[in-house]
């Protein structure tokens, strides 16, 4: 599951990212460690997303490691732009999505989506056939993304939380 992955995207001819840049070819690998500053700062100034104290460079790296392989960043193929970035992980039965995030400029070329392509194409290959995610429900973009991709919410399931602290 260290293998990096590779996945090139190509938006229609002339379409562009919101500045104006064409996002011709991205890459996908595997998130690491070293990532984590880039990362953080894009999902700091990511709507929808919410952070807190398990989203700390040892957390994540914690979690990483818990999950070799799984998560991925997307890199402008050329420049190594950070475009897009997304935990992944599983408990053995159920695949998790965390904090997926595509820098606003890129977004609508296939980011995402390949994204999440890659996740679930490697949640399968371990035998995890479900995959969940949170969402805030203020996050329309996010609902809207997440059901163009065919997820559904599930309105009979609540979420229970008790906050533990630290010991």
């Amino acid at each position: 599951m260290n293998t990096p992955l590779s996945s090139q995207a190509h938006p229609p001819a002339g379409q562009t990212a919101g500045s104006g840049t064409l996002v011709s070819n991205f890459s996908l690998r595997e998130m690491l460690p070293a990532d984590y500053d880039r990362v953080h700062a894009l999902w700091s100034t990511t709507e929808g997303m919410g952070l807190n104290e398990s989203d700390t460079a040892p957390a994540i790296e914690t979690f990483l490691r818990r999950n070799p392989g799984l998560s991925r960043v997307a890199e402008h193929t050329l420049t190594k732009e950070l475009l897009g970035a997304v935990l992944c992980g599983h408990d053995g039965r159920r695949g998790y999505l965390h904090h997926l995030a595509v820098v606003r400029k890129h977004r609508r070329h296939g980011i995402g989506h390949a994204l999440v392509k890659a996740c679930l194409t490697d949640l399968r290959t371990l035998g995890i056939f479900k995959c969940n995610l949170f969402l805030f429900t203020d996050n329309h973009a996010g609902r809207e993304f997440w059901e163009h991709m065919g997820w559904k919410a599930r309105d009979e399931v609540v979420i229970i939380q008790k906050v533990l602290g630290k010991g």
